[in-house]
């Protein structure tokens, strides 16, 4: 499994031809104590750069992009009962939803962990 990242702090793991897509551990910890998470519906056709979901803490409501072009195949339903796993485990069990890769080349223009980590340390 490879993950990359955004400069606009989602990331996404792929495995084969589907891509779960989450905020960094940096993004949940600007973001503050999260109490609300919206994700996309199954199916809905994204594009690379579209809202795909909300995430609301205690500071601020926030965009999360699509850091990939798909169709979504699942939303991370726990988040709607529990929005706290994206503080809690941001890059893990916060995910917010896969989907499947409609263009791989996509990934040519994200970063890996160690770029990802580069870029942080300068903002």
């Amino acid at each position: 499994m490879s993950r990359y990242f955004t400069e606009d702090h989602e990331w996404v793991d792929v495995d084969g031809d589907v891509g779960t897509v989450g905020i960094t551990d940096y993004a949940q910890g600007q973001l503050g104590d999260i109490v609300f998470v919206d994700v996309p519906d199954e199916g809905k056709e994204l594009t690379r750069g579209d809202e795909a979901a909300v995430v609301e803490s205690v500071k601020a409501a926030s965009d999360v992009y699509a850091p990939v072009s798909g169709t979504v195949v699942e939303g991370n339903a726990a988040l709607a009962d529990t929005p706290g796993l994206v503080n809690e485990d941001p890059e893990g069990d916060g995910w917010f939803f896969k989907v499947t890769l409609s263009d791989t080349t996509e990934l040519d223009e994200m970063m890996d962990e160690a770029a990802y980590e580069a870029f942080v340390s300068k903002l």
